[in-house]
């Protein structure tokens, strides 16, 4: 773990505990993945560090109980993150979670990324990330508006990315993406190798 979060490890198990206690009472997280919480979401999640620019604005959209923004966060202080939630049980949460955790790197926006007033509150950012939201291709048409000019969209997938990035290809050329590459992140952190779909913003 000192290995994703360096002297932050305590501050990531503050955000364990939030998870395993008050996210599954609360309906964010499925009982069944308390065991799993680190491997599968925590650590997993913070392997997006490896690619993301340093000193970067990202915005993470649909997050849900805070996955991948807050272990981002914790793991890369140097990183803005907007956590981008549209429902409210779930952004009550992620308010309470990051005035805990002391994350002064993070705000958290209610809305949907689609939504005109959450693009003009958010702005360009450098980077979009995401989680188990939608497919590539819908997910291009809500993320890549957020990213400006030369930025990136990266995405979370799982066996599916290669299928989805051709199926997709032209919903993402119209929404400006290009060079679709699949990245392995985490090596040495994970058993299990994670992997992201990079998009670039023309």
């Amino acid at each position: 773990m000192d290995a994703a979060f360096g002297d932050r490890a305590d501050v990531a198990e503050q955000y364990h505990a939030w998870l395993a206690e008050h996210a599954t009472v609360r309906g964010l997280i499925g009982p069944r993945e308390v065991p799993r919480l680190w491997d599968r979401h925590i650590l997993n999640c913070a392997a997006l560090a490896d690619v993301i620019p340093e000193g970067a604005v990202v915005a993470d959209i649909g997050s849900g109980a805070g996955l991948p923004g807050i272990p981002l966060a914790i793991a890369r202080p140097d990183v803005s993150v907007i956590l981008v939630e549209p429902l409210l049980r779930r952004t009550t949460f992620l308010d309470e979670v990051v005035a805990d955790l002391g994350l002064s790197n993070v705000t958290v926006l209610r809305g949907r990324a689609e939504e005109k007033a959450v693009r003009k509150e958010v702005g360009l950012v450098d980077v979009v990330t995401s989680r188990a939201v939608a497919p590539l291709g819908k997910l291009a048409g809500w993320s890549l508006p957020l990213v400006k000019t030369g930025g990136h969209m990266i995405a979370m997938k799982g066996s599916s990315a290669a299928e989805e990035i051709e199926r997709d290809a032209k919903q993402i050329r119209k929404s400006k993406g290009a060079s679709p590459r699949i990245v392995e992140v985490g090596k040495g952190l994970l058993d299990t190798p994670t992997y992201v779909v990079e998009i670039r913003k023309n």
